[in-house]
């Protein structure tokens, strides 16, 4: 019982390694609270957890309605221990195809201005709403889901990649700005991981991602929601 009584909020967390990350801070003691665009998926997730959790349908590309999320949480619960930034979409495409020498085809500006705004400005929407709350408690933990692409880079994912880029940088800026507030600020970077999104691909698309892994298998998401729990908790304490 880790988290016994934190007020965790996890966004994107109607599937995937938001669920499964939902799941395991609910099982340490924690009081959930979830938000997602996905209404559906966010109740069946949301039913899964302890009577203390909450569901919350939140667009977190509006920071209107982050922020009357946040002040909803905060009325309720009177605090906020843990965020886990973990709401992302994919919308993958070369930056260019080039054929015979034309022009074929290309990242349309809409796929990519879409996964900027979810991926990264989420997480600065989400983040610069929190961090007051956390300050003026003096403490609180962010955790920031980032990607081993924004590091090595990947092939049709110019937008995916610069938003991961992008988070890392963040992370490392707030880390310097809010540690003076008792506020630890770390990211995740995971490798393949096997979440619905990812197995649903054809299997020789996933037997590609197998062989790029030192262990040769896929990430459950459930390894992930271990490496945030472990961020959180008093263990990772001078982790910052």
């Amino acid at each position: 019982m880790r988290m016994k009584d934190k007020v965790v909020l996890v966004t994107g967390g109607a599937s995937g390694i938001g669920k499964a990350t939902a799941l395991r801070f609910n099982e340490e003691g924690a009081k959930v609270v979830i938000c997602d665009v996905n209404q559906v998926n966010g109740q069946e997730t949301v039913q899964l957890l302890s009577a203390q959790a909450s569901f919350y349908k939140v667009n977190v590309t509006s920071r209107t309605d982050v922020q009357a999320w946040i002040d909803a949480v905060v009325t309720k619960y009177s605090r906020i221990d843990v965020i886990v930034n973990n709401a992302g979409i994919l919308l993958d495409g070369q930056l260019i195809k080039f054929k015979d020498g034309q022009l074929v085809g290309q990242m349309a500006e809409t796929d990519f201005d879409l996964v900027i705004s979810v991926n990264l400005k989420g997480v600065f929407n989400c983040t610069q709403a929190v961090a007051p709350v956390m300050a003026k408690q003096g403490s609180g933990v962010i955790l920031n889901a980032t990607s081993v692409v924004g590091l090595d880079g990947n092939f049709e994912q110019t937008n995916y990649v610069a938003t991961k880029s992008g988070v890392i940088g963040m992370t490392k800026v707030w880390s310097r700005e809010l540690g003076k507030f008792g506020i630890r600020v770390n990211a995740i970077a995971p490798g393949f991981t096997a979440t619905e999104m990812v197995t649903a691909m054809p299997e020789k698309i996933l037997n590609g991602m197998k062989a790029r892994t030192p262990l040769g298998r896929l990430g459950d998401p459930r390894d992930i929601a271990n490496a945030y729990l472990f961020l959180a908790s008093d263990e990772a304490s001078f982790m910052a």
